[in-house]
């Protein structure tokens, strides 16, 4: 076990947060704020990004994966951020295009951040579908919300859905992915019925141990046949990470 903090600065071992950032006068060090400007930027351009559908479904492709693109009834990103409700159902005609897939599907959407799709969303999906067997494509829907999942699962006829899914950014997670589990999806699930995997990123929940995380969850999910709060996350815990390296730098000062 590491030893407790003997000086603030000793406290980043433990969190990314800004802590013992120090003061000029009655403000922020210059570098502290000028770090602060450039977190607050990533995430608002982690927010307004597009995805790159067309890499993203190359992406699947180079996994031996296939996928299909659909859209939700937001027309563009501006029209996203202002209406939730739009990004939780499928554009006019598209549930028409999606095949038929019996066993769990999974649906990539942008979400708020679709820097963290284009990063984290392949080499999730390359490590948790082979071991399902999910032949099915991966739907990647442009302006999704997570409730589009529930649209796009009961089109698909699926017995659950999985929605990997851009989270908001925080100011130092611009590239946060999560997945949503839902059993037997249909217009109406709440999320309450949805079991979640959060902060799935190098400096988070490492892809390795979502994917496992995921595979424990549909497992359970297949053995009680429901999803959500009366599911419990059982899984036996993770090992601890490491602490992190104490910078001694003049500037941590």
């Amino acid at each position: 076990m590491p030893a407790p903090p003997v000086l603030w600065r000793d406290l980043r071992r433990f969190t990314p947060a800004r802590v013992a950032l120090g003061r000029a006068g009655n403000g922020m060090p210059t570098a502290a704020h000028l770090a602060f400007q450039a977190a607050h930027a990533a995430a608002r351009d982690a927010v307004h990004a597009e995805l790159d559908v067309p890499a993203l479904l190359a992406g699947l492709a180079a996994e031996g994966l296939s996928g299909i693109e659909v859209r939700s009834a937001c027309p563009d990103r501006h029209t996203y951020l202002l209406r939730p409700d739009l990004g939780r159902c499928l554009a006019e005609g598209e549930a028409a295009r999606l095949p038929t897939v019996p066993g769990i599907a999974f649906v990539v959407c942008d979400g708020l951040s679709a820097t963290a799709v284009q990063r984290h969303a392949v080499p999730l999906l390359a490590q948790v579908m082979p071991v399902l067997g999910a032949a099915g494509p991966v739907v990647v829907a442009r302006q999704g919300r997570v409730a589009l999942g529930d649209d796009i699962g009961a089109a698909l006829g699926a017995e659950a859905v999985a929605v990997l899914i851009g989270e908001r950014p925080g100011l130092s997670s611009p590239d946060s992915l999560g997945v949503y589990l839902t059993c037997n999806p249909r217009p109406g699930r709440t999320d309450a019925e949805r079991n979640c995997i959060s902060n799935i990123r190098p400096a988070g929940l490492a892809i390795p141990d979502a994917a496992a995380k995921l595979l424990w969850l549909v497992a359970a999910m297949r053995r009680l046949g429901l999803s959500g709060v009366a599911l419990k996350d059982e899984q036996p815990a993770l090992p601890a990470a490491p602490a992190q390296k104490i910078s001694t730098s003049v500037a941590d000062t």
